[in-house]
């Protein structure tokens, strides 16, 4: 017989008909003529109740039938007529595909901390706060593919090995295939890269927005989605050393047509899943955060403020607020105060815009003041920055001067000032953490809670 999905079980459900189902058990408690257990196939939020008759399984089937096993049910699905469950599963064969060991098996507890779920990364998808949370990532993944198919714009795929660094920040992780106890050297004593695999230092990816600037010159509206990496020491909640960016790049875009498309991306998303996997958000909101829904309500409901820095800087100053760090003009906004600005100020989601050039990377649009760049971030409730962005500068002679200006090595450059030399437009484009917008999402306090398995300091295990 074909397995059914417990979710489909739900959506029509075929009553008086014999179906299989295939998951694993989340409960079981037995009396002595019937046994009731509950099985998850991951495919919802919602357990299936299995009815058994004692009598028709030997005991060595209903002894293995324990928390954690995965088994293969085949029965007659009836309506139920206890609370709780619309429909339950009479149960008539059951294989066991895998035990789980009562006493040994991680899982047993209906309630873990989210600290100790991290220590066993390889299990806690079966939990069902983290069921939730890859359903929800999953859809997530696929909202956006959608949102910018429907837009017109091309999946271009970026590298993830680079020779040239996007944030100018130096935190990048090196790929080699050097020997590492006895590299070679050149004669100043420097490691030879020459005698490297690419020739030349190679490091894994901090963004994929260079390249695709370089699509977007040629057809117009594209993103990219990959994987992206910092070799940053930072243990805190906001950080991973390896995590997942959109970064859309879009031709004959200015700062505010990018604004725009950021905004409606969000609101998109955020919509998909209060109407697509409000099951999930449901057990969340009523688990960890009881505002988390009418948090995402809100974000639908209402348009983004926009906000000059400038402006920012002279609500900050004059809120009354004692601040950790101290607010002044040409310092970039912490944390702190983007959630001011969000949370208590103007009560809803704000973008932030023309920040000052010094704080601000190299390839951004340079502005008639001479202070300020075209630069855009989106600021959100809990989680402070979640899209960073800008119009691109697109002039040659000004993008070279920022380049020499800050001090980056020109001839890494060389091939991106060559777009600007042959066919030069107006571009813009933002870069989405993935893993900023799940923590939003959940309403999870730790970033390292909404990716499979997280990449921070000392932490590769899994």
């Amino acid at each position: 017989m074909k397995r059914s999905k417990i979710k489909s079980l739900y959506a029509a459900p075929p009553v008086g008909q014999s179906v299989n189902v295939m998951g694993w058990l989340k409960t079981r408690r037995g009396g002595k003529k019937f046994s009731f257990a509950e099985v998850n196939d991951g495919s919802t939020i919602k357990n299936l109740q299995i009815v058994l008759d004692n009598s028709r399984f030997d005991e060595e089937t209903l002894k293995q039938l324990t928390t954690g096993a995965c088994v293969s049910i085949t029965g007659n699905l009836v309506e139920s007529v206890g609370q709780g469950q619309p429909i339950e599963l009479h149960a008539e064969t059951v294989t066991i595909f895998g035990p789980s060991d009562p006493e040994t098996y991680p899982l047993q507890k209906k309630a873990h901390s989210l600290e100790f779920m991290r220590e066993i990364a390889h299990l806690r998808p079966r939990s069902t706060t983290f069921g939730c949370i890859l359903r929800l990532r999953h859809a997530m993944a696929y909202g956006i593919h959608r949102f910018f198919h429907e837009k017109g714009f091309f999946y271009v795929h970026t590298p993830i090995i680079t020779a040239s660094d996007c944030e100018g920040a130096g935190e990048m992780f090196t790929v080699t295939t050097l020997d590492l106890a006895a590299p070679p050297k050149n004669k100043d004593g420097q490691v030879d890269f020459s005698a490297d695999f690419f020739g030349r230092p190679a490091h894994l990816t901090v963004s994929g927005q260079l390249n695709a600037e370089l699509a977007a010159l040629a057809l117009s509206d594209v993103y990219t989605f990959g994987p992206t990496f910092r070799a940053e020491n930072s243990n805190t909640t906001r950080h991973l050393a390896e995590f997942w960016m959109i970064e859309p790049e879009m031709a004959f875009y200015d700062l505010h047509d990018n604004m725009a498309l950021a905004e409606e991306m969000l609101r998109f998303l955020i919509r998909l899943a209060l109407e697509e996997h409000y099951d999930d958000l449901d057990f969340l909101c009523a688990t960890y955060d009881e505002e988390l829904i009418p948090r995402l309500k809100s974000v639908v409901e209402s348009p983004f403020e926009r906000c000059d820095y400038t402006r920012a800087v002279e609500i900050l100053l004059h809120s009354g607020q004692s601040f950790e760090f101290s607010v002044e003009w040409g310092a970039d906004l912490q944390s702190e105060h983007e959630r001011y600005l969000v949370e208590k100020h103007f009560q809803k989601p704000v973008i932030v815009y023309n920040y000052p050039k010094d704080i601000k990377a190299f390839y951004m649009r340079q502005n008639d003041d001479g202070k300020t760049v075209a630069a855009m971030d989106v600021l959100f409730p809990k989680v402070g920055e979640i899209i960073g962005g800008s119009q691109r500068e697109e002039r040659y002679d000004k993008l070279l001067e920022r380049i020499r200006q800050m001090g980056l090595p020109e001839e890494n450059y060389w091939w991106y000032l060559d777009t600007r030399r042959f066919g030069s437009a107006p571009h813009s484009g933002f870069g989405l953490g993935f893993e900023r917008l799940l923590t939003f999402l959940t309403g999870m306090g730790n970033i390292r809670d909404v990716i499979p398995f997280p990449r921070t300091p000392g932490n590769a295990e899994f």
